[in-house]
């Protein structure tokens, strides 16, 4: 039995504002140790529960965050940016079994802590096939091509409710209530790995490879909070403005869906002007 674990930082144990997730700062320093705990209990769950290997692809920001050191020695890890699947790499290869979404958050335009979809800020709503869209729910799609189930999910409580659209089997693990998108109830990290270890040994029983699912077409609209960033999005072909600030195309796959929607953020991410936005 394989699992993958796609790592996020934003729903990690402790992480409440920016600069927790933020490379280079002294509080993204600090909480580094957390979300690798948050990680490693995962991967000891798994292993608890029968896995022969756990594939672990960093997925937060520079894709550098993890610290390896403190890391299981029976688990690897996918270090690193610029990957086919971004988020989700390695579940493209035939040999996985089940995934994990270690440290997930909601979307953009809800609530929740750090809540965003791909970019911090400049994207106000994602939506598939008129479905409020996360993280989450876009790797959803795109595992289930695969045959892959999503079999863990934690973050915040309400990372956790959102999950329950997309992977209603999967054990949840809600390592902090939201109070703000910057503030929320923390649970200690020493409580949030013995929660996280359970979880996985249970959802390791889900890990069972499933037909591909063929949903498309996926028509995915994205929201920016500036006009200019749409008009700035359509240089990717197949992408065409559907509002002042709004944008839309369609794939036959959500794997040609997550590919364009990673071209859009990407255009609009460089079209930012400082403050202005």
């Amino acid at each position: 039995m394989k699992i993958l674990i796609s790592a996020d930082m934003e729903g990690a144990t402790g992480v409440t504002w920016p600069a927790d997730v933020l490379p280079g700062t002294p509080q993204w320093e600090r909480c580094r140790s957390m979300f690798t705990s948050d990680v490693n209990a995962a991967v000891q769950g798994f292993f608890d529960g029968g896995a022969d290997e756990v594939l672990i692809n960093e997925a937060h920001w520079t894709m550098r965050n993890l610290l390896l050191e403190q890391l299981d020695e029976r688990a690897e890890m996918l270090t690193g940016r610029h990957k086919a699947l971004s988020m989700v790499e390695g579940v493209q290869h035939d040999d996985v079994d089940g995934i994990a979404f270690i440290g997930y958050h909601a979307g953009a335009g809800m609530e929740g802590v750090l809540a965003h979809t791909f970019l911090a800020n400049s994207i106000t709503g994602v939506w598939v096939n008129d479905v409020r869209a996360s993280e989450g729910l876009l790797n959803a799609h795109v595992v289930a091509e695969y045959g892959v189930p999503v079999i863990l999910v934690t973050g915040d409580d309400v990372a956790c409710e959102d999950a329950l659209g997309y992977a209603p089997e999967a054990r949840k693990v809600a390592v902090k209530d939201h109070v703000s998108r910057y503030a929320a109830v923390c649970r200690t990290p020493a409580r949030t790995a013995a929660e996280i270890r359970a979880a996985a040994k249970e959802a390791a029983a889900l890990a069972v490879r499933r037909e591909p699912v063929d949903g498309g077409p996926f028509t995915v609209a994205v929201e920016f909070d500036a006009e200019h960033l749409a008009m700035a999005a359509t240089v990717v072909p197949g992408v065409a403005r559907t509002g002042e600030r709004r944008v839309a195309y369609t794939s036959a796959t959500m794997y040609e869906g997550i590919r364009t929607f990673k071209a859009v953020t990407t255009i609009a991410s460089n079209a930012v002007e400082e403050q202005y936005g």
